[in-house]
């Protein structure tokens, strides 16, 4: 370790695991979203029909990794309540307190400025980070609702392997997703089931664009703080100056 710095945990085992089940199924969605939404590669024609299923296995990944999703996020939802895995509870930093306020807006001024203005403790869960993470699950939770709309769609005659029951409540939780897919198209009063197809693909770019700014904005904390940020979710921890108050204790 660096004289004068000391390590922070920051993610146990337990979060550490989940984030990286979440990247490789992020990996595996997009992947086969793209392919269902629009056949990218070519099967071996000179095998029979009945040997391909290229869509099939792609709509069975599709749906596995979505179902991982939906574990994890009612897991990550529990550990932002939890006592026991997080010093820094994630909701707290999402309530818009004065003190809140202040360190999201200096967390972003230390950005925008590449580091010359940094007046506020890096050591644990920062308001700013809080809230970008927000932002991700509630995409993931627009994304998990309108692929289930989908996924009922393809359900017409109202039955299922495991019952009438499954169709149904799908469309009860889901449906709503069609005006409202609607409104943020544009469609308006003649909205469908497209429009939330469309809805769905453009939401999948928009948490794209949030992976990109994440790993940069990771890579970007490790270089300029040098207190390795980066190994948060590798290692578990960070390392940060020593206090002159702790020196002294």
């Amino acid at each position: 370790m660096k004289p004068g710095y000391k390590k922070i945990e920051r993610m146990n085992a337990t979060t550490r695991i989940i984030h990286w089940t979440n990247v490789f199924s992020m990996i595996v969605a997009v992947a086969t979203g793209l392919y269902i939404a629009h056949p990218y590669y070519q099967t071996f024609i000179a095998d029979p029909a009945v040997d391909k299923y290229v869509m099939a296995w792609n709509r069975w990944g599709h749906f596995i990794v979505a179902i991982i999703f939906d574990v994890t996020s009612i897991v990550i939802f529990y550990l932002a309540f939890s006592t026991r895995f997080l010093k820094v509870k994630p909701y707290k930093k999402d309530i818009p307190t004065q003190s809140n306020i202040k360190q999201f807006f200096e967390v972003f001024l230390n950005l925008v400025t590449l580091n010359k203005r940094k007046k506020f403790d890096s050591s644990y869960l920062d308001s700013f980070n809080s809230v970008y993470f927000t932002i991700f699950h509630l995409l993931l939770v627009w994304m998990l609702l309108t692929g289930l709309q989908l996924y009922v769609h393809g359900l017409a005659s109202g039955l299922s392997s495991i019952g009438e029951w499954w169709p149904w409540m799908l469309h009860l939780i889901t449906d709503w997703t069609i005006p409202v897919s609607g409104w943020l198209i544009g469609s308006g009063p003649t909205a469908s089931i497209m429009d939330v197809r469309i809805s769905h693909h453009y939401t999948m770019w928009w948490i794209i664009a949030w992976v990109v700014f994440h790993i940069y904005y990771q890579v970007w904390r490790s270089i300029f703080w040098k207190e390795g940020d980066i190994n948060i979710v590798i290692g578990g921890g960070k390392y940060v100056k020593i206090k002159e108050d702790d020196k002294e204790a």
